[in-house]
């Protein structure tokens, strides 16, 4: 008796090929930003282990030091003003990446991404290995590390815009709020890898804590050179804004110019003269875009929060729990674990009711409470 085709090569040959494609580039982009922020996390873990309570460390026999309560901390992080100190080098990042924003969406729409992205997170594990390099070439300079937080910064810019732009030329419009959900748990993953692979050091060699990181984000680099494709037209996929008769509303300008004759002609065009007449928007335009402000506005205020958590969560649990860096890093992971299956049932709310905005609003509110919450000791 002859037995039926393996169940898995059912599924291999039943999925086309621009779902191979769709899917390979779905997950090579969500590795590529959970690198990102992999080899963001490890500053917030190295914290504790910068400055700690040195009463509580067995001193080396052979270490002749008079001054017991700093003498395990790493210069110049020894002082009070420690944590002005810290605050330094995480402003030094984010005012970089906050500048750097404006510029990197204009850079990715006019470079091919492929270069971009690649440079981008070649730049970013060279300075993420060089910040851990100041541990073994014993740097003490606050400056050093100041300056190499702000250009990491301005390296971590082209991430975002570039792996966004990517999906959404894959992707197109339409219900996909799961997928973009699943997708953007890359944010969360990335922060309880980078947790736990500097967690793995810290204590022993905090320099390998950034090096490690660094490492697999260039590495990551590597291979969207090697490997990212940034059009389906350029393997011969059909685009997914084709791949069914759309509304005329969808294939209207988000500009709208009072002219709706011109409008309603530009969706009779074949997808060829669609695609000469598409060009990068300016600043200026992309202000103008239905929704553009008022959910930047959202993600100021959400990232004012997650950002406080993902730089200073492990040394607040350290000082206020008295975990260790090790511990206190695996217990901030919990976080990012919430941030996972949030984000997944978000999507799925919003592609179940069509609002996204009254999700975003709902879970915005939620949320408050929950900041407060976790400030009860």
């Amino acid at each position: 008796m002859k037995s039926p085709l393996a169940p898995g090569i059912q599924v291999v040959t039943s999925l086309s090929r621009d779902s191979w494609y769709r899917g390979f580039i779905l997950f090579l982009t969500f590795l590529f930003y959970t690198a990102y922020h992999l080899s963001r996390k490890p500053i917030s873990i190295v914290k504790s282990e910068l400055h700690k309570n040195c009463s509580t460390v067995i001193r080396p026999v052979d270490l002749n030091i008079t001054d017991n309560d700093t003498w395990c901390d790493w210069v110049p992080f020894d002082q009070d003003n420690y944590q002005t100190l810290f605050g330094v080098l995480d402003n030094s990042f984010l005012v970089a990446y906050a500048i750097g924003m404006f510029f990197s969406g204009i850079f990715g729409e006019r470079l091919p991404l492929r270069y971009y992205l690649s440079v981008g997170m070649l730049l970013s594990g060279v300075f993420t290995c060089l910040f851990g390099l100041g541990y073994y070439w014993e740097i003490h300079s606050l400056w050093y590390y100041a300056f190499i937080q702000v250009m990491n910064g301005l390296m971590q810019t082209t991430g975002w815009p570039a792996v966004v732009a990517c999906v959404g030329n894959w992707f197109g419009k339409g219900k996909r709020g799961f997928i973009m959900g699943v997708w953007n748990s890359h944010t969360s993953v990335g922060n309880i890898l980078g947790s736990l692979i500097a967690g793995v050091f810290v204590s022993s060699a905090w320099g390998m804590s950034f090096i490690v990181p660094g490492i697999i984000i260039a590495s990551t680099g590597i291979l969207c050179f090697f490997f990212l494709v940034e059009k389906p037209e350029d393997v011969n996929c059909t685009p997914p804004q084709y791949h069914n008769v759309q509304e005329i509303n969808e294939t209207e300008p988000l500009l709208p110019n009072g002219n709706q004759s011109i409008n309603r002609s530009i969706s009779t065009e074949t997808p060829e003269i669609v695609e000469d007449h598409s060009k990068a928007i300016s600043f200026c335009g992309a202000l103008r875009i239905p929704g553009v402000v008022e959910f930047s506005l959202c993600l100021m205020f959400a990232k004012l929060v997650s950002y406080t958590f993902l730089y200073w969560l492990p040394l607040y649990i350290s000082n206020v729990a008295h975990f260790k860096a090790k511990e206190a890093g695996d217990m901030s992971t919990l976080f990012d674990v919430g941030g996972i299956v949030g984000g997944i049932m978000a999507g799925l709310v919003s592609d179940f009711t069509g609002g996204r905005a009254s999700t975003c609003y709902v879970m915005l509110i939620a949320a408050a409470p929950m900041v407060r919450i976790s400030n009860i000791r």
